[in-house]
């Protein structure tokens, strides 16, 4: 358990262990004191009783409360019976009487400052989640709701300012970076089947937000189990597949983890982010039932808001900065409420559980509603701040709709300062902070209490860090800048905002700035200084600050070096916006892979996605990879093509791909592999299969299937992870449309021109011929079936008079020949089938030839038939 600072001692507050439910290595604070009452309840409770006597879980305010509808437990996800139950009035979390000393799970409020290593999230766009639950109010999220895309936490829209950052730590930064992996919990959300690690009953709930699951090894658990397991991660059954975080290395100060991980971002502005930060689709409403004076969703109607008899319902800004976005969070409370009341509820609408007497609430004037954030307000009793201290009980006789809350002037505060160098555990000093601290002053109290007294306060920053749930921000603060004053600004921007903000003192030694930005979509074939000057009078690079340290002149693409955050900024965002020779520009921030840190054991895979496959799958296939593997290993065919991946792992000496896509797409990505064979230190990767086209003649042959329906994504990496090795042969097809003129002995020495198709040619079976074994990459068909074939050590064979259809593969033929370059001449128009795509081939030549190495592809093992009376779990 950690120990609590006083507010006049200079104490070193730590812990150990990590806790589930929060970010890895995370401390187990155990029990915390009394919070202030929170914002909603559980499903059906009445306000009744006193407050638990026991100890209080982490953070938790614990109240027994009258049951008036089923409700679970959240620890253990029984059912409670009985008509009484304990509900923390703050977070939601409910639970049995027995069940309270055992809940290790934090209050919302308690999160924050549990986080070892803030990292933001990356929120899609809005669905409909069934039966998921909000991590923050941990209510159902009945309606489209936000999960982030690395990550299984959700929440709903307007719980996203309040989202704790928490998410993977997928790549080093340079902020506390560490070789030794901790278990990532997240808690709930988990298959209703799922069974504890620990003691194998069932820890997953689909009623409430109960039990927790690490978020790289997958292994689920209940919370109080959790504790029971080493801290270590070994990333389970899939650590030979996942790039560890370790060995990845990306500076991405001024991006965004959208961008980091190329991810499509949402167009849909949400609350307290984007241009007003307002939830424009949640309806006005009277708020959400709760044990006390309630809080609803935040809503941008300027029009009287409707309540019950006997009930008002106000409108709550929680600073300027909510004020500016008009956005606002609703509660409802009786009319004949005390200001006590008031400014409480407006407090835990905005989840702050510090001491009332900190603050005030005033009058916000209709020119401040209209934006002019300038304007004084009165407070909650009619003064203005500034004249009001500790203000007396008293009941509201008038209440204006919209108030705003602030923070008293405090003459002396006490703040933590958390070592950056730490990579064990969160550990912080207490210190207090007046009017003469500046952030040198505190960085020389601070450092004699942290053992560093003996090297010089020149050699260390305070930094400013906003642990924002979409993007974390760090700030420099300036030597002679005024603390106290720096805490006053935040406050007044927002108090939320100011729960969110953390003190670090780092070693100011120089963070030499390296980003690697791809460029695709420039003309081809041009040499490394014409792309050089074409950047340049594009979007203007500057010389001494950008690079260009890859060139890929066949597929027009080069890889940027800027050694400037804000110019790497700068130019990502002014490259997406350009167009050269009539073609868009493509720009990609990439990883460094360190493939000196791999383990020795470890094949990452590198996973290609084509998202128009397949009826759109492949989006829901994206998202699942980036969850079950690293998400810098997970690469969108869309944005960039394969060329952007294979940079990435031109270094590791041993990988292997997956392709999700139909035919066409599997021969996007082995052209791009042979073209770029030779920058490879793994020169010939083994390629899987998840086929997501029409064709899927390639997935058949070698076992992967028709096509994905709808498998479980672990179950299709295992079944890659065990897939065998099989050499194919190659071959290219061209094409020529023109009209044939004579007999084909007339035109046998014409030389048709050259058109190629992406692609290879497949194998086909011959009724009488089944020695076929292995098939290359394409599929040409005459009549609608295959019209050539591949062999593991042998050329093509052309068949006669194929019968069949497109749909239904080729049924039988008779064999010409056998070779490595077929040229045929087509007298007619004639249905052709290449890569699943059939299409009518006009009257010309097609010549089909052998190219390049063999290619490695990985062919789905075999199952083996389970012998009759085994367990179902062996």
């Amino acid at each position: 358990m950690a120990a609590t600072a006083d507010p006049g001692a200079r104490a070193w507050v730590g812990s150990g262990s990590p806790r589930p439910g929060s970010p890895a290595s995370s401390p187990d604070l155990g029990g915390g004191g009394r919070a202030r009452p929170g914002p909603g309840s559980g499903p059906g409770p009445e306000r009744a009783g006193a407050r638990s006597p026991g100890p209080a879980a982490p953070g938790h305010s614990f109240r027994k409360v009258t049951l008036t509808k089923p409700t679970f437990c959240h620890l253990c996800s029984d059912f409670i019976w009985g008509l009484a139950g304990f509900l923390c009035e703050v977070c939601n979390f409910m639970s049995h009487e027995k069940c309270l000393k055992h809940v290790k799970i934090p209050c919302v409020t308690l999160a924050p400052s549990l986080v070892r290593v803030p990292v933001a999230h990356c929120f899609g766009p809005r669905a409909l989640y069934k039966r998921k639950f909000c991590a923050v109010c941990r209510r159902g999220l009945e309606a489209p709701a936000l999960r982030c895309e690395v990550c299984e936490l959700h929440v709903h829209p307007d719980c996203v300012p309040f989202a704790c950052s928490d998410c993977r730590q997928c790549h080093r930064d340079g902020h506390r970076d560490h070789d030794t992996h901790h278990h990532h919990w997240r808690e709930g959300n988990l298959p209703s089947g799922a069974r504890c690690e620990v003691c194998r009953k069932t820890c997953g709930s689909s009623d409430v937000l109960a039990g927790v699951r690490c978020e790289w090894c997958g292994v689920q658990a209940h919370s109080v189990c959790s504790t029971a397991l080493a801290p270590e991660c070994t990333f389970g059954r899939l650590r030979t597949l996942i790039l560890p975080p370790a060995c990845v290395r990306l500076l991405s100060r001024n991006f965004s983890k959208m961008h980091c991980f190329r991810i499509s971002e949402s167009v849909t502005p949400e609350p307290g982010e984007g241009d007003d930060g307002v939830d424009t689709s949640s309806p006005a409403g009277p708020g959400r039932e709760a044990l006390a004076p309630e809080s609803g969703p935040s809503t941008r109607d300027s029009h009287p808001l409707p309540s019950g008899p006997g009930k008002q319902t106000l409108r709550i800004f929680d600073g300027n900065d909510a004020v500016q976005r008009n956005y606002f969070r609703v509660i409802t409370l009786p009319r004949l409420a005390r200001s006590e009341e008031l400014l409480e509820a407006a407090l835990r609408a905005y989840y702050i559980t510090e001491d009332p007497h900190n603050f005030d609430l005033q009058v916000l004037p209709a020119p401040a509603q209209a934006g002019e954030t300038g304007a004084r307000g009165k407070s909650r009793s009619g003064g203005s701040a500034e004249e009001e201290g500790s203000q007396g009980p008293g009941s509201l006789e008038a209440v204006s709709e919209a108030w705003i809350i602030r923070a008293l002037p405090r003459p002396q505060e006490v703040l933590k300062i958390y070592p950056a160098w730490l990579k064990v555990g969160v550990a912080y000093v207490s210190i207090r902070v007046t009017p003469q601290s500046t952030a040198r002053t505190v960085v020389l109290e601070v450092l004699p209490l942290l053992g560093r007294q003996a090297e010089g306060a020149e050699s260390f920053q305070l930094v400013e860090v906003l642990m924002g749930s979409r993007q974390v921000q760090r700030t420099v603060m300036a030597d002679e800048e005024p603390l106290l004053d720096r805490l006053r600004d935040i406050r007044q921007t927002s108090l939320r905002q100011m729960s969110q903000t953390r003190f670090y003192v780092v070693e100011g030694r120089a963070l030499a700035p390296h980003v690697s930005l791809f460029v695709g979509g420039l003309p081809p074939g041009l040499s490394p200084q014409e792309y050089s000057s074409l950047l340049d009078e594009a979007v203007a690079t500057k010389a001494g600050l950008v690079s260009v340290s890859h060139v890929y002149s066949s597929q027009g693409a080069v890889v940027l070096g800027v050694a400037c955050f804000a110019e790497a900024e700068r130019l990502y965002m002014l490259v997406k916006d350009t167009v050269v020779h009539g073609r868009p520009l493509t720009a990609l921030v990439l990883p460094d892979v360190l493939h000196a840190k791999l383990p020795p054991d470890c094949r990452p895979l590198l996973v290609f996605v084509n998202p128009r496959s397949g009826g759109l799958k492949g989006r829901d296939l994206l998202c699942s990879f980036r969850k079950l593997l690293n998400p810098h290993q997970v690469f969108e065919l869309t944005n960039g093509g394969p060329l952007p991946g294979f940079h990435v792992f031109s270094q590791l000496p041993c990988f292997r791909v997956l392709v999700c896509g139909g035919d066409g797409t599997v021969g996007w990505v082995l052209a791009a592999l042979e073209e770029m064979r030779h920058h490879l230190a793994c020169p010939e990767p083994s390629v899987a299969i998840l086929p997501l086209g029409t064709g899927n003649d390639l997935g058949r042959v070698l076992r992967w299937g028709a096509g994905y329906s709808g498998e479980d994504p672990f179950s299709v990496l295992v079944s890659v992870d065990e897939a065998d090795a099989v050499l194919m042969d190659r071959w290219t097809i061209l094409l020529d449309a023109h009209e044939a003129t004579g007999a084909e002995n007339s035109v046998a020495d014409v030389e048709p021109p050259k058109v190629p198709q992406q692609g290879c040619v497949c194998a086909g079976r011959a009724a009488e011929d089944q020695p076929l074994t292995q098939p290359a990459q394409g599929d040409p068909a005459a009549g609608g079936a295959a019209a050539g074939g591949a062999a593991q050590h042998r050329g093509p064979h052309l068949y006669q008079h194929p019968q069949g259809q497109v749909q239904g593969g080729l049924r039988s033929g008779i064999r010409i020949a056998q070779g490595s370059y077929f040229r045929v001449t087509l007298l007619k128009a004639t249905p052709v089938q290449v890569d699943g795509e059939p299409w009518l081939q006009g009257p010309g030549h097609m010549i089909i030839s052998a190219v390049g190495p063999k290619v490695h592809m990985l062919r789905k093992a075999k199952q083996k038939p389970r012998k009759a009376g085994t367990p179902k779990d062996a």
